[in-house]
C-alpha cells in the first residue's frame, strides 16, 4: 500500500496566479473535519518550499494542511480542525492569516484552557482550539463567532459560549490580523480597555528589537569570567541576568558568559550602553506569567558598548534616550497581571514576539510616567505593588476580583 504526502500530492493549491492562488481542479469536497499533525518544517523542505506563498521563517505543517483544506473546498463548505492556537499570532502566521481569512469565515470557535488536560494520554503540551468556518468570500458582511470554553475533554460537555462580532475578535483591516481568544469575562474587559488606548511604542517614538548576539556563533569571542588586562571585555546580558523589575549582572554560572569581547569582528553585535528595558523572548511552559520585562540603567555597567544576547528583546529610543520613569512605568504595564492576561488573548505559545508587542496598544505617554514616577517614589518593585499601582491607576480592582475569587475557593 502507497501513502503518499497530502501536501505534496495538493501542490497545485499554491500555485501563484492574479488572486494569490489557482483554484485546484479537485476542489469538491464538501466538508473537511481535521486533526492534522503539528510539527516544524525546515524552511528547505519541499512542503515549506511549495507553501512559500502562506509561511515565513520556519513554519508549522498544520498550517499548510489547513491551507489546504481550504482550497480544496466547494465555494460554501465547511472546514472543522483542531489545532494549536499558535497560528493566532506572530510573524510565522501572518502569511497564513492574511490567506486564510480571505477564504474562511469563521463561524465558532471552541478553546481548551489547559495545556496538559486536553490531549493528557498522547503527552501534547499545546494550547488548544477547535475551529469550524464555511468558505465564503468576504463580501463586507461580517458573522459573529460563537465562542465556547472548557478546561479540557473532561469537561467540554459543560462549556460556556458567548457570542461576539467579529471585528471584537480580528480586526481585518490591520496588517497582522491578529486572533483575540477571551476564554471569560476578566478576557472580555481587559481587551476592551485596551482597545481603548490609541498609543503604541512607534507612536512614543520608542522601538523593539531581538538581542543581536546569537552565543553558539560567537562562542571565542565570550567569556564566563573577566580577563583582566589581556582582552577587552564589554558585559554580555542573556536570560540569567533578567527577572521582573529586576537586573542582576554579572551571574556566575557555568556555560553563561558575562562578557563580550570588544573587536572589530564583533563590533556589529553590540549596542550603545544607554537606558533599556530588556524582556524575555521566551516563557517556561508553566510561567505564571509570559512577560519578563526587565528595567536597566545606563550607570549600572562602566563601559561604553554591551552585548544582548538573541533570547532577549530590547526596547529603547533610537533617537535619545528613555527618561527613568518611561523605563520603570514601562517595565511595570508589561510584567502587570493586566497586560499579561491581555497577551494571552492572542498569544497560545511561549514565544514573545517583538511584532506583537510593537502592535500591542499602551496608554498615553504621560499615564506610563505616572505609572513610573509612582514605582520611584515608593521604590517598591514587587509583583503585588506593581499589580496595585496599575489597577488603582486605570480603576479596574474589579476586571480581576471575580477571577481572583475564584482562585481562592479553589486554592483555600
Amino acid at each position: 500500500m502507497t501513502i503518499n504526502d497530502f501536501v505534496l500530492e495538493n501542490k497545485d493549491c499554491f500555485q501563484v496566479s492574479a488572486t494569490l492562488f489557482s483554484e485546484p481542479h479537485n476542489a469538491t469536497y464538501d466538508i473537511v473535519i481535521s486533526n492534522p499533525p503539528y510539527f516544524k518544517i525546515s524552511k528547505d523542505d519541499k512542503r515549506a518550499t511549495i507553501a512559500k506563498s502562506i509561511v515565513w521563517g520556519q513554519p508549522n505543517i498544520y498550517s499548510i494542511f489547513m491551507m489546504v483544506a481550504t482550497k480544496l473546498l466547494k465555494e460554501g463548505g465547511e472546514l472543522v480542525f483542531i489545532t494549536p492556537r499558535s497560528f493566532a499570532s506572530g510573524n510565522y502566521f501572518r502569511a497564513f492569516r492574511e490567506a486564510f481569512f480571505q477564504e474562511i469565515e469563521i463561524e465558532h470557535l471552541h478553546l481548551f484552557g489547559s495545556r496538559t488536560d486536553t490531549f493528557d494520554r498522547d503527552s501534547v503540551l499545546q494550547e488548544t482550539l477547535i475551529l469550524k468556518g464555511k468558505k465564503q468570500k468576504l463580501n463586507g458582511h461580517l458573522p459573529s463567532i460563537l465562542v465556547t470554553h472548557s478546561n479540557g475533554i473532561r469537561d467540554i460537555e459543560s462549556f460556556t459560549e458567548k457570542v461576539y462580532k467579529t471585528d471584537e475578535l480580528i480586526d481585518l483591516k490591520s496588517k497582522e490580523k491578529i486572533i483575540h481568544l477571551p476564554t471569560n469575562e476578566t478576557d472580555d474587559k481587559v481587551i476592551k480597555l485596551f482597545k481603548s488606548w490609541a498609543g503604541s511604542l512607534r507612536q512614543y517614538d520608542i522601538q523593539i528589537s531581538t538581542g543581536p548576539v546569537v552565543s553558539f556563533r560567537a562562542t571565542q569571542y565570550l567569556f564566563e569570567q573577566y580577563q583582566n588586562g589581556t582582552v577587552f571585555l564589554v558585559p554580555l546580558y542573556q536570560l540569567i541576568n533578567t527577572s521582573k523589575m529586576q537586573f542582576d549582572w554579572p551571574v556566575t554560572k557555568r556555560n553563561k558568559p558575562q562578557y563580550i569581547q570588544l573587536c572589530e569582528e564583533t563590533k556589529s553585535l553590540l549596542l550603545p550602553n544607554k537606558n533599556y528595558v530588556f524582556l524575555r523572548r521566551f516563557s517556561a511552559k508553566d510561567d505564571k506569567s509570559r512577560l519578563v520585562a526587565t528595567p536597566y540603567f545606563v550607570d549600572i555597567a562602566q563601559a561604553e558598548f554591551i552585548g544582548v544576547e538573541n533570547h532577549l528583546n530590547y526596547i529603547y529610543r533610537p533617537k535619545g534616550h528613555l527618561d527613568r520613569n518611561e523605563i520603570l512605568g514601562l517595565s511595570a504595564l508589561l510584567n502587570s497581571n493586566l497586560f499579561d492576561t491581555y497577551f494571552r488573548t492572542f498569544n497560545g505559545n511561549i514565544n514573545v514576539s517583538a511584532t506583537e508587542l510593537r502592535e500591542m496598544p499602551l496608554p498615553p505617554l504621560e499615564d506610563i510616567k505616572q505609572i513610573g514616577n509612582q514605582i520611584i517614589l515608593l521604590n517598591d518593585f514587587s509583583q503585588s505593588k506593581v499589580d496595585e499601582i496599575i489597577n488603582n491607576y486605570f480603576d479596574i480592582e474589579h476586571i480581576f476580583a471575580y477571577e481572583q475569587n475564584l482562585r481562592s475557593k479553589r486554592n483555600p
